[in-house]
């Protein structure tokens, strides 16, 4: 009877190993096609200070007599300077009037400069030091996954900008911010935030959000920093047949598919957008905010997302694994 029950469990044995390595197997390679996510990025500046505008020598005028006139010390010193008149009251004929005439109009050209260098912001020294304020801004938005446009958006965006100068960066942030606001109805999460630092910490500051977003992706398919363009074939979710490659997929992912678009940068001065973003009009309140950043004003910016290679996704559970700070708008 023993040897019976035996003969009949034996079967039934190997069917359940047989069935739990299959599982173990396609679960784990599921495992591995989540994990992997293929991401952009664009980016570029600088975070050291400019060096001093060319700084302006006085000329000095020279007088018969021996006598001079210093701008920095006489008239533009704030007085009238008594070496510059001395010398012409013992002086006959039209030569000291006309000599005195063209003095006054260095002095007046000279005045007309300053005020117009003072104006124009264009002064002897930087305008800031390593200790000036620098907000360092981050904002993510999540959307669903069927705005495909987008990520062409973004490709284009990262092909064909300029990373090198201040002008390309304000461009790149102000048509990414376009390419999302003309999906308003793909928006699903949104978050944000800016952290104040001086100039000479703000790099490591920057660079610490940089990384953090980076370190979600398993490989960056396509990317533009400072002028170096580098693409990379990204390994494809489907078979050669159109089918999926782990037919578990399917269960673990559901339909849920998103995209995530992170927007870093790091301007001069005081710049705030809302910790908390709850609706989608605070959501496009602030796109216009960070799109709308002039180019004098910004050091460095990045512009990040994922997926990036045609195939990939990025389900609900990773959202929640790897953003949990964005919240449903």
């Amino acid at each position: 009877m023993r040897k019976k029950l035996q003969q009949s469990i034996k079967p039934l044995l190997k069917t359940f190993l047989a069935l739990s390595l299959v599982l173990a197997l396609a679960f784990g390679h599921a495992d591995g096609a989540l994990a992997a996510r293929s991401g952009g990025r664009i980016g570029g500046g600088s975070f050291r200070a400019p060096s001093s505008s060319r700084s302006y020598t006085p000329r000095t005028y020279a007088a018969p007599g021996g006598g001079g006139y210093y701008p920095g010390g006489g008239f533009g010193g704030g007085g009238f300077g008594f070496p510059f008149l001395i010398p012409f009251w013992g002086i006959g004929g039209g030569f000291g009037g006309i000599f005195t005439i063209l003095i006054f109009l260095a002095i007046a050209n000279f005045l007309l400069q300053t005020f117009r260098r003072v104006s124009s912001g264009e002064t002897g020294e930087a305008d800031y030091s390593s200790n000036s304020p620098v907000s360092v801004t981050r904002l993510q938005v999540g959307l669903l996954a069927q705005a495909r446009e987008l990520q062409n958006e973004l490709n284009h965006i990262a092909e064909t900008a300029d990373t090198n100068t201040p002008e390309g960066r304000a461009e790149i942030l102000q048509e990414a911010s376009l390419a999302l606001l003309r999906h308003p109805e793909y928006f699903v999460y949104a978050g944000g935030g800016t952290q104040q630092a001086s100039l000479n910490s703000a790099e490591s500051q920057f660079n610490r959000l940089s990384l953090a977003e980076r370190s979600k992706f398993s490989e960056e398919t396509l990317s533009n920093v400072n002028n170096q363009l580098k693409a990379a074939l990204a390994k494809d979710a489907l078979s050669p047949a159109g089918e999926l490659d782990n037919p578990t997929r399917l269960i673990t992912e559901g339909a849920g598919e998103y995209i995530i678009v992170t927007l870093l940068a790091a301007t001069l001065g005081k710049f705030q957008i809302p910790t908390a973003i709850n609706s989608v009009d605070e959501l496009r309140q602030a796109l216009r905010q960070i799109g709308s950043l002039p180019s004098e004003k910004l050091l460095a910016i990045e512009v990040l997302w994922t997926p990036q290679a045609e195939g990939d996704t990025l389900t609900s559970d990773d959202v929640l694994a790897n953003y949990p700070d964005l919240r449903l708008v």
